[in-house]
C-alpha cells in the first residue's frame, strides 16, 4: 500500500461537499489548504453574492477539511471541519451585549437544521470595529463579527456540514435567501 496515496475515505468525504443544497447567496472556489494541520487537507473560500456599497461581499469566509487516517488527540474521529467567516454588521448588533451568544446559538441552529452530524464543537466569536483615517476616501467605521469555529463530523458527508455553514454566514450578514421568505 502506498503511503502517500489519498484514502478514500477523504475522497469520498470530498466528493460529498457536492452534495450539499443548494447554496443561495454564496460563491465557493477551491483554495490551497493549510499545511502540516492534517496528513490530507482541502479547503473551500466562500464569499456572499450580496455586497455592501463600496462594492465588497457582506460575509466571506472559509471551510478547511482535515483528515487524519488514525486522528489526532481532541478530535474524537479521523475527520476535523475548521471553518471562519467575516461579516459586516450594523450598529444596532454590535451594541448588542449578547451578539456573541446569539451568533454562536445561529451557528449551532444552523449546522442542526443542516442535518451536519457532528461533535466536540468549539469556537469564538469577536466583534470587531475598524475605523479609516486619512487617504484619498474617508470611509467611516467598518462593523465586524468574526466567528471561528471547528467540529468534528460524524460521518465523512459533509455536504450538510458546508450547507450548514453556508446558512451561518448568510444569517450573520442579514441575507435571508428567498425559500425562507415563503409563506411569510
Amino acid at each position: 500500500m502506498n503511503e502517500n496515496a489519498v484514502p478514500e475515505e477523504f475522497v469520498r468525504a470530498l466528493l460529498s461537499l457536492r452534495q450539499a443544497d443548494h447554496l443561495p447567496h454564496i460563491l465557493l472556489e477551491e483554495v490551497s489548504p493549510p499545511r502540516r494541520l492534517a496528513p490530507f487537507t482541502a479547503a473551500l473560500a466562500m464569499r456572499t453574492t450580496d455586497e455592501d456599497d463600496a462594492g465588497q461581499p457582506l460575509s466571506t469566509g472559509q471551510m478547511v477539511i482535515l483528515h487524519d487516517p488514525v486522528g489526532q488527540i481532541g478530535w474524537n474521529g479521523t475527520f476535523r471541519v475548521v471553518s471562519q467567516l467575516r461579516a459586516q454588521i450594523d450598529a444596532d448588533m454590535m451594541g448588542d451585549p449578547l451578539l456573541a451568544e446569539g451568533v454562536w446559538g445561529w451557528t449551532l441552529d444552523c449546522l442542526h437544521v443542516a442535518g451536519a452530524g457532528l461533535h466536540d464543537l468549539t469556537g469564538t466569536v469577536t466583534r470587531e470595529m475598524s475605523e479609516t483615517f486619512g487617504g484619498l476616501e474617508l470611509r467611516g467605521s467598518s462593523l465586524f463579527v468574526d466567528v471561528r469555529a471547528s467540529w468534528t463530523p460524524n460521518s465523512e458527508h459533509l455536504g450538510e456540514h458546508l450547507a450548514g455553514w453556508a446558512d451561518v454566514m448568510r444569517r450573520t450578514a442579514g441575507i435571508v435567501p428567498a425559500r425562507h421568505l415563503e409563506g411569510v
